[in-house]
């Protein structure tokens, strides 16, 4: 994996944790509870993708250097 596509990889887990936690603080009040359900588990498995992104950008950085 070339240094370009890793550095990708870091950026698009940064923006997603960013995203996804931003989303969080963002809900407002006055949905069912299901709405609420549905959402979390969105934004857990969605922060879960990015630190799993994140450490293969991490991993592929690590390799590249003597």
């Amino acid at each position: 994996m070339t240094r370009r596509v890793a550095g990708f990889l870091l950026a698009l887990a940064a923006f997603m944790i960013f995203e996804w936690i931003n989303l969080g603080f963002n809900l407002a009040d006055g949905h069912p509870t299901v709405f609420y359900v549905v959402h979390g588990v969105l934004i857990a498995v969605n922060i879960v993708l990015a630190l799993v992104l994140g450490a293969i950008g991490v991993r592929a950085l690590m390799a590249g250097r003597p």
